[in-house]
């Protein structure tokens, strides 16, 4: 089932690379992931906040950028996922809460404009 889903989502450069050299680390990735996601009560939409957040606080630009896709895609709201970077200005400060909002329109900005 991972590999299904590796090959069906489009992955970031760097994850895109790992995967198609080590197909069965990343599967077993994938599939850590999912099992970490179905160990626990919370909803999709919360996990993809929770997660938005938590890519916020490591600092990952990439992992800002693919949570926000996938936040999307799962029905949040600009709305929505601009607040988690307004959350973490006590947290992270307003220098990181700022460096996560530019991430965040990095992904939200370009949803905007026609292809």
């Amino acid at each position: 089932m991972a590999r299904k889903n590796r090959k069906s989502t489009k992955l970031p450069a760097g994850a895109g690379i790992l995967a198609r050299r080590f197909p069965e680390i990343w599967d077993a990735y994938a599939a850590l992931g999912e099992r970490c996601a179905e160990a626990g009560p919370l909803d999709p939409r919360v996990r993809h906040l929770v997660k938005l957040a938590l890519a916020a606080g490591a600092g990952s630009e990439g992992a800002v950028h693919s949570h926000v896709r996938r936040g999307l895609a799962e029905g949040l709201t600009k709305e929505e996922i601009r607040h988690v970077a307004l959350l973490a200005i006590p947290t992270l400060g307003l220098p990181g809460a700022v460096r996560t909002m530019t991430w965040m329109d990095d992904i939200l900005e370009a949803s905007r404009k026609p292809r």
